[in-house]
């Protein structure tokens, strides 16, 4: 948890202010009892009504201060622990982004939302417990005993027992009951994963008529949950019979006691009102310790899974320096490339080699797990290659900084992914200067700009989230302008097309082949159809990670049995047996 103490330090005035004030007002509580006995004692006793007067506006004055004390102390400690939590949110959101995708994709989406709200807030709450009860309830428990030694040594005894044996209920409970929080957070991520995979896969769902079957599981993580909730819920709920209990046996002790000090005369009613009261501070306090200390293990195991994540280094590093792209150097250029996934075992690319010059577009082609994302992962340098290396315009990937490296690719992941906003704000979030008649030109490019301008709003048209309002073709469309928006030296479509019609795809492809030959740009194009990529200047065929051939269409297809199966199986043997 080391990595919280930049925060404590950032946030110490308040800290120290709200404490401070806190204990101001645990100062008037322990002095209100000796005022009440005083009231009692010389006032209702002695039937001296300004004794009564003089005493009662004094605990009304206590009670006045002991209000803008707590007051001041639960403003300092809600703006500290809010200030807190929203940094401590903004710091693991910059440090989840520089992640690469390795150390993403192994701790889950699911658990990284869980630790951005649910340990974040288990962290805030425990800050703001910090402020306002941690100084304030050992003072108050403390000083009970202290002041009712004070006020009568030998009914102060009665203290001694109840105190241990509140302590030792508390003690057994906690032990049964701490060791399940940090079991309730991690299936609280089980539920978090269900319920994304689901509602991102809603489609999928329905297509195959699992709803019963996926309300089953979610429901099974659910009573697990419930389950270890209640169990430590029950647990919990003994503590305040237990402590009642053992509260209201010591209230008659001192009644039993006191009572009879008092019919000697050797203590006043007073005093007997007061040891009460400070009996009940006692056991009160106790129960807020036992509750802070369920707080701070709820925070311990949140501290500890937000601290495992900061903790990640990027296994992407970047350079000291960066490299100024050379635009007459090879675009992109693998020498000897060999990768493996982290932890994955066997490699997804092995070998890899090919150059590809400005202006030239690279068709990528191979069978399902063969490789083809993976080669463009490693362009982007998404991860660092195992073996050889990886090279745009002139310069090993690892020497760029992402920043300059990032923006010399224009990248189409697969599935068409948009953000929730507008037509406009997706296409300059690629390009957050560009113009209008860039984000035109790269629709009509795209294919996309009859579609837009359809739409009465226009760029304006909105875009719900994942581009659920639109179809799978206008979504890839709506990707490859986003990528051509920001010119890139190098553009990687991948899988781009897939949902789009055979005479809308020859149509994109040939106005991006245009847009290469008079800006120099080089594409990657990956497709698993032969139409896509047999006009490009080379096809590199992957086949199960390996590069089976490179070379034009017409080349592939006398020697690349690999290629020529996958043109016989798209029905082209004919163009094929003719090229």
């Amino acid at each position: 948890m080391g990595f919280l103490k930049k925060y404590f330090i950032r946030y110490r005035k308040n800290i120290f202010w709200g404490q401070a004030f806190k204990l101001v007002e645990a100062v008037l509580e322990l002095y209100m009892p000796l005022v009440m006995a005083a009231l009692i004692d010389q006032g209702v006793t002695g039937h001296d009504q300004t004794v009564i007067w003089q005493k009662g506006l004094l605990m009304l004055g206590i009670a006045a201060l002991g209000v803008c004390a707590a007051l001041v102390c639960q403003v300092t400690a809600s703006r500290a622990s809010q200030d807190f939590g929203t940094a401590l949110r903004h710091d693991l959101f910059a440090h989840i982004l520089s992640l690469s995708r390795a150390e993403g994709d192994g701790v889950g989406p699911a658990a990284l939302m869980t630790r951005m709200t649910s340990d974040i807030n288990q962290l805030q709450q425990a800050l703001a417990m910090l402020i306002r009860l941690v100084v304030r309830a050992p003072f108050l428990a403390i000083g009970s005993i202290v002041m009712a030694v004070v006020l009568s040594p030998r009914l102060s005894l009665i203290f001694l027992v109840t105190t241990p044996l509140i302590a030792l209920a508390m003690f057994f409970i906690m032990r049964r009951t701490l060791p399940h929080y940090k079991t309730l957070q991690r299936k609280l991520d089980r539920i978090a994963r269900i319920t994304r995979e689901n509602l991102e896969g809603v489609r999928v769902v329905r297509a195959f008529a699992r709803g019963d079957a996926e309300k089953a599981r979610f429901e099974a993580a659910g009573e697990d949950y419930t389950d270890t909730a209640v169990r430590v819920g029950k647990l919990s709920a003994l503590l305040s019979p237990l402590t009642s209990a053992v509260m209201y046996m010591g209230i008659a002790a001192v009644l039993y006691f006191g009572g009879g000090q008092v019919h000697t005369g050797a203590l006043t009613q007073g005093v007997v009102i007061a040891f009460i009261s400070y009996l009940m501070q006692i056991l009160l306090q106790m129960s807020v310790v036992a509750n802070l200390v369920v707080v701070f293990t709820k925070a311990g195991a949140s501290a500890q899974r937000v601290g495992e994540l900061m903790a990640l280094a990027p296994s992407v590093q970047e350079p000291s320096g960066d490299e100024t792209p050379d635009p007459a150097a090879p675009a992109v250029q693998f020498d000897h490339v060999t990768f493996s996934y982290p932890g994955g075992g066997d490699a997804a690319l092995r070998d890899v080699t090919f150059t590809l010059l400005p202006g030239e577009t690279l068709g990528v082609i191979g069978g399902t797990g063969a490789g083809k994302t993976t080669l463009s992962a490693l362009i982007g340098r998404d991860y660092d290659v195992t073996a050889g290396t990886v090279s745009v315009c002139g310069h090993d990937v690892r020497a760029y900084r992402q920043r300059t490296l990032r923006g010399l690719i224009g990248l189409t992941p697969q599935g068409g992914q948009l953000l929730s906003g507008t037509v406009r704000s997706n296409l300059l979030f690629s390009k957050p200067d560009a113009s209008e008649a860039d984000m035109w030109a790269a629709l009509e490019a795209a294919q996309a700009r009859e579609f837009v301008e359809k739409k009465p709003e226009g760029l304006d048209a909105p875009v719900e989230e994942g581009g659920k309002n639109l179809s799978g073709g206008q979504r890839q469309r709506l990707t490859v302008a986003r990528a051509l928006v920001r010119a890139p030296r190098v553009l990687i479509l991948d899988d781009a097309s897939s949902a789009l019609d055979y005479m809308t795809d020859l149509e994109m492809r040939q106005a991006i082949a245009r847009q290469d030959r008079e800006t120099g740009r080089a594409t990657v194009i990956i497709s698993q159809r032969v139409s896509a990529v047999r006009h490009a200047d080379r096809i590199l065929v992957l086949d199960d990670g390996c590069q089976a051939g490179l070379g034009t269409h017409g080349e592939l297809t006398e020697n690349c049995p690999v290629y020529r199966e996958i043109c016989q199986s798209q029905q082209v043997e004919k163009e094929a047996a003719q090229a």
